[in-house]
């Protein structure tokens, strides 16, 4: 009975794990990146996105006021673009549970209620935010967000996107160890 004390933090880890994002970066580490000030949006590379416009407008917008946030300035004659590209895949978790007592083998609860098999489908999608020198028309920089998506309201998929790209910028500008 001790074990039923636990099930609550599993269970909150097993949802925290769905909605957490996962962000990765890449950057050129001989850019001194304290030269840049200024960006703006690279509309042929965010046309290439294959995602909906409401979507593209979502995320054009929350970087900008990411950006706006951390003090860089949007600009006609910019230090450095802005771009995205965004995919997704459907992934399947398979779980087995065993709820049992003690050790060893019950050939009499093979089929019983003892052996529970959960199958969840959800979609992953990945939104990554690319900087590229202005002048050089090199990338200078990348983040990765990577986490669940789910059908939900617009207020929702807002929030979900918001949250996508802020923790995205937050890598922005990396700090150098």
């Amino acid at each position: 009975m001790k074990f039923l004390k636990y099930i609550p933090i599993v269970v909150l880890f097993f949802l925290y794990s769905c909605t957490t994002i996962k962000v990765v970066t890449d950057y050129d580490t001989k850019v001194d990146f304290s030269n840049y000030k200024t960006f703006a949006f690279y509309k042929t590379g965010i046309d290439k996105a294959e995602i909906s416009t409401l979507d593209k407008k979502r995320i054009l917008r929350a970087i900008e006021n990411a950006l706006l946030a951390q003090g860089f300035v949007k600009s006609n004659n910019p230090d450095f673009l802005v771009s995205i590209f965004t995919k997704s895949r459907r992934q399947v978790n398979v779980n087995q549970n065993n709820m049992g007592f003690g050790w060893g083998w019950n050939p009499w609860m093979w089929n019983g209620i003892n052996n529970n098999l959960n199958v969840s489908e959800y979609t992953e999608g990945n939104l990554f935010i690319d900087f590229i020198d202005k002048d050089k028309k090199e990338l200078i920089w990348q983040g990765v967000g990577s986490g669940a998506l789910k059908l939900q309201s617009v207020q929702k998929k807002e929030e979900r996107i918001q949250l996508f790209v802020k923790e995205i910028i937050s890598k922005f500008p990396p700090s150098v160890e």
